[in-house]
């Protein structure tokens, strides 16, 4: 896999784009010298924590022919206090499915996303980070 990064204003805005030519725009607050342009990278370690959870279990329960009418991720996460480099202390992620879809399997995917497929996750857990999650079922 490979990256490109471009800086493209005389701040903090980059742009970075994949093989396949999908970008995204990074950027540092305003408070940093930034102009808030674009996502901090940090922001976007979770958004991939995210991504790539959401993938796995909408794999899953889709394989277990379970009707997904709605999927969403939210996540709440705190850095740590006072330290450089500031780590991802702990996140908790809820998982909101609505559809047709036993309680049972959707718990059982986002268990098996958290600690088996998600590469996102364990690299968090690596870095210590305490993950934590639940699942909203038709809520």
């Amino acid at each position: 896999m490979k990256i490109a990064l471009q800086r493209i204003d005389d701040g903090f805005n980059m742009e970075a784009v994949d093989e396949q030519g999908h970008k995204v725009l990074m950027d540092s607050s305003v408070e940093n010298g930034g102009k808030n342009n674009g996502v901090r990278p940090m922001q976007m370690l979770l958004m991939g924590l995210g991504g790539c959870s959401a993938i796995d279990v909408v794999m899953i329960l889709k394989k277990q022919r379970q009707e997904i009418t709605d999927f969403r991720i939210e996540i709440d996460a705190d850095r740590e206090k006072g330290k450089e480099p500031s780590l991802w202390e702990k996140a908790h992620i809820v998982f909101h499915i609505a559809g047709k879809v036993d309680a049972d399997k959707a718990a059982r995917a986002v268990e098996l996303s958290m600690n088996k497929y998600c590469s996102v996750a364990e690299t968090l857990r690596q870095g210590n980070t305490q993950l934590t999650w639940e699942v909203k079922l038709n809520a």
